[in-house]
């Protein structure tokens, strides 16, 4: 009762400190760098990263680009090289010009080096820029290139795409909460029984989403993903509480002396429900900072720290408005729009067999649905394909036939004769279609003296030598990571300390990782939830009935796309299960705090079941559709598929889980009544003497 009566006595100075908070807020959230870059979250031992490291370090080398030319005069590509070289951040720009004249016609060139360069009526550049792939020079730098090039270059390649997502998020990132916003204020104003609490509320939970976006400022940068989903799952985890507060200051009024105690007796209780309600939800974002994958950690630490200052906001700032504008809310108050649940829960539990029946019938298509249910992992594909980098992707595949170049850091030391060994058995790989080193350009019978020093700075550093690949293979298909193996091995056989690198190798460590991650992700938060449940409830039996019925839900959820014959973005399938499990488990607990209320007090199972069922289903129903609101729009909205999976699963899986709450549950309390009793602590023992045999 303490903190409830010190809120409502400070009321006045929390509401201006709230003001005040929100000015650094603003500050700390527009000066959070955003990162495009979903390759970046990569572990920094990867071969692939240290590489990248090193061609950065030692040939000054970060992010390329291949630009193709369509209906070009060669004197025109020229002078557009020209220009493109005296772009801010352009380290190199590697043309056929390089290697000869440009008035020696290009068919006199050795074929491999035509071929690279020149097909039908386009040519290909290669640039290379001194700044990482999504470092924000680099993305300048291609809005330049673009800008100088004109409509008859295309810029493709993993900076150009990067470019482009930063481009549509930014246009479109602020829509996303505006949809948000006003499909929960619908809900609300449906489930309510008021016209101004729905929007009391948003101001308390923007407040709270203001200062944990403007708190990522401490972090250095957050990903796309999380900027976009933070503000949107923010609003959907924590409205429940909201919702808690305000009901038991509605049940405080009719029995407390005036509206000042009812408050601190409402966030007394509140305070005891919601914190029991967000642990779990806190558990399920914790467990995505277990990830190597380090987007986990960004999503995991940004999450729970929204739903900790939600909490926080909700006993403290939300009294303070609800006690300020109390008179407005009071003349707006208007009868409830829902009917009553009554008959629906009565309905409900008198058929649980029937309920019980669908759950074991859909138990097995879901499992098989969700374990065979297929990821993807190239960037590109969750991208809108009229983009200006798919465009240029798909001319490079088209006009070139190829998809992917990759580069070899071969370590200083080898022979001219073993180089050009083993890039002769690199081209024999399947889906490589050429494969280049310095030598190629000269011929290996030329001494290194003989090589053109432009050439050498290009393509030599003072430890390693750089080869290219080009690949007929798309990133992230089977192919192109057999290939990828295939020439691992090629080069580790001849060089030990080389590496393979660019995005196809790195989209494949991705690939990798994560599959390992989603693994480790799914047991940690089951176990933190089982645990959690198992201290809140002393029981050995309720955490394997409660995790069973929300992991089915996640189960029937994931199933859907696998039956729909689609495949999920990769960072949808890592998140999904660890969100929908921690924030929708709250419901399952909700009924089985009342359910465990009424057993220890004596009633028998039915009714303490019927009880139960019908006293929480309607903050269930609400709190399903509140989570629902909030993500649904967003999800038919976003043109980002990595937005659009996530919030599609998550609007999705509140339904369902709101759904096996409600109907599954209960069942399984009927089932498992006397195991239950037995295997914990504040659960009858005994059945009521009066009690006909179930």
């Amino acid at each position: 009762m303490k903190l409830g009566k010190a809120v409502v006595k400070s009321r006045f100075v929390i509401l201006i400190l709230a003001v005040a908070l929100m000015i650094p807020s603003a500050l700390g959230m527009a000066f959070t760098r955003v990162n495009y870059d979903i390759l970046s979250y990569l572990p920094d031992n990867l071969d692939t990263i240290k590489g990248q490291d090193y061609l950065l370090d030692d040939f000054g080398k970060g992010a390329f680009s291949f630009l193709i030319f369509e209906n070009m005069d060669d004197k025109d590509v020229a002078a557009t090289e020209e220009k493109i070289k005296e772009i801010d951040h352009v380290d190199t720009v590697l043309w056929y010009d390089d290697f000869a004249d440009i008035s020696i016609p290009k068919e006199m060139l050795p074929d491999k080096i035509y071929d690279a360069f020149n097909s039908g009526n386009a040519t290909m550049m290669a640039v290379f820029f001194d700044t990482s792939t999504s470092a924000d020079e680099t993305m300048n730098a291609i809005e330049e290139i673009r800008s100088v090039a004109g409509k008859q270059c295309f810029v493709s390649g993993m900076s150009a795409m990067i470019t482009d997502m930063k481009d549509m998020f930014e246009e479109q990132e602020m829509t996303y909460v505006a949809i948000a916003v006003v499909l929960a204020v619908i809900a609300m104003m449906i489930f309510m029984d008021n016209w101004i609490i729905p929007f009391v509320f948003l101001a308390s939970i923007a407040v709270a989403i203001l200062v944990n976006m403007g708190s990522n400022y401490f972090m250095g940068e957050v990903s796309f993903i999380t900027k976009a989903l933070a503000a949107v799952l923010q609003l959907a985890v924590t409205m429940d509480y909201s919702i808690f507060l305000w009901h038991s200051y509605e049940e405080q009024k009719g029995i407390c002396e005036n509206h000042k105690q009812a408050m601190a007796v409402a966030i007394h209780e509140t305070v005891r429900s919601v914190i029991g309600s967000s642990i779990t939800t806190v558990a399920g974002f914790i467990a995505l900072c277990f990830m190597t994958f380090s987007l986990g950690r960004d999503m995991g630490v940004v999450m729970a720290k929204g739903v900790v200052i939600g909490v926080l906001c909700c006993v403290t700032l939300l009294p303070a408005l609800v006690l300020t504008f109390d008179g407005a809310i009071e003349k707006t108050t208007h009868k409830p729009l829902l009917p009553s649940f009554d008959k629906a829960s009565a309905f409900i539990t008198k058929h649980y067999k029937v309920w019980l029946i669908i759950f074991l019938v859909m138990l097995f298509p879901a499992i098989h649905g969700n374990n065979n249910l297929k990821n993807y992992y190239n960037i590109d594909k969750s991208l809108p394909s009229t983009l200006d980098s798919n465009v240029a992707n798909a001319k490079l595949q088209e006009t070139f036939d190829m998809n992917n170049v990759h580069m070899v850091l071969l370590k200083k030391g080898l022979t001219s004769k073993e180089k050009t060994e083993m890039l002769d058995q690199i081209k024999d790989v399947d889906g490589v279609k050429w494969a280049l080193g310095m030598d190629s350009f000269v011929g290996a019978a030329f001494p290194d003296t003989m090589i053109p020093s432009n050439l050498k700075k290009m393509l030599e550093s003072d430890e390693y030598e750089m080869e290219f690949i080009c690949s007929k293979y798309k990133t992230a298909t089977d192919e192109v990571n057999n290939q990828i193996d295939e020439i691992q091995k090629i080069v580790k056989g001849y060089s030990p300390e080389s590496m393979v690198i660019g995005e196809a190798p790195l989209t494949k460590d991705l690939q990798d990782v994560t599959d390992v991650d989603l693994k480790t992700v799914n047991t940690i938060s089951i176990l933190a939830i089982f645990i959690i449940i198992m201290v809140v409830f002393k029981s050995i039996s309720l955490p394997f009935i409660l995790v069973a019925v929300i992991e089915f839900a996640i189960f029937v959820n994931m199933s859907v796309p696998y039956y729909q014959g689609k495949e999920v973005v990769f960072v949808a399938s890592i998140v999904i299960g660890c969100i929908q499990l921690g924030a929708t488990v709250d419901y399952a607990i909700l009924m089985t705090s009342r359910y465990q209320k009424e057993r220890g007090l004596g009633k028998s199972k039915k009714e303490s079941i019927a009880i139960a069922h019908k006293t929480s289903m309607k903050s269930i129903v609400i709190s399903g559709c509140s989570f629902f609101a909030a993500t649904f729009g967003v999800g038919l909205y976003t043109q980002v598929d990595m937005i659009g999976s996530i919030t599609n699963l998550l609007s999705r899986g509140a339904v369902i889980s709101t759904l096996v709450v409600l109907f599954i549950l209960p069942a399984m309390f009927m089932i498992f009544d006397s195991l239950i009793c037995h295997t914990s602590i504040g659960f009858a023992k005994k059945k009521p003497a009066k009690e006909k045999k179930q």
